[in-house]
This record gives C-alpha cells, structure tokens and sequence, in this order.
C-alpha cells in the first residue's frame, strides 16, 4: 500500500509501454487512491477542512506536514518552559522526576 510513498510517479502509459510498465503504472495508481483514502479516513474532520484536495499521497502528506508546522513551534515552546521550571518539589521520587524530565528533553530533542 505505500508503493506512492516508496517510488516516484510512474511516467505515463504509451503505446510503446511494456507489460511490466503497465502493471507498474496500476500497482502505483492503486496504492496512492488507497493512500489518500487511508489519510483523509484517519484525520479528524475538522482539520480535513482546512487541507487542500491532493490528487497525490506525497502532495496530501507534504499539506498535512505544512499545516502542523506551527503546532510544532508552539509545543516545543510548551515543552522548553516545562522543562526550564520543572523543580523537585519531594512529593514523588527523586528518580521519577529525573524520568520525566529526561521524558521532557526526549520530547523536544525530536522535535
């Protein structure tokens, strides 16, 4: 199903085409219809509303990851402050606190 991820979009069929780069060409087609159904299936509606229609999986994926860029920025901003005033205040261990925040430092160092 992630064929349309994998590879690039097969050149158009010719006349000239093969066997092989017909059956390629399906297989292809196949898997970014179901690679946008997939997608558009598991996105909540309300954020469907505000991405652009894409013909291609790639195209859809590339709009979502534009659109979360923001989110990103902000919860690393969240996530800095959570960490810069996080202080052991002795209700809990000391080593689940020095879990969370290695959890905290994980957590921005991804993003």
């Amino acid at each position: 199903m992630d064929l349309a991820f994998r590879e690039e979009e097969p050149n158009p069929i010719t006349e000239n085409s093969t066997e092989e780069e017909y059956d390629f060409h399906k297989a292809w087609e196949k898997s970014n219809r179901l690679s946008i159904m997939f997608l558009r299936m598991t996105i909540a509606n309300n954020i469907k509303t505000s991405l652009p229609d894409a013909d291609k999986a790639k195209a859809y994926l590339a709009a979502i990851e534009e659109r979360f860029k923001t989110a990103d920025k902000s919860l690393a901003g969240k996530l800095m402050a959570d960490l810069t005033t996080m202080k052991y205040d002795g209700t809990r261990s000391m080593r689940d606190h020095c879990i969370e925040m290695t959890n905290l430092a994980s957590k921005l160092k991804n993003l």
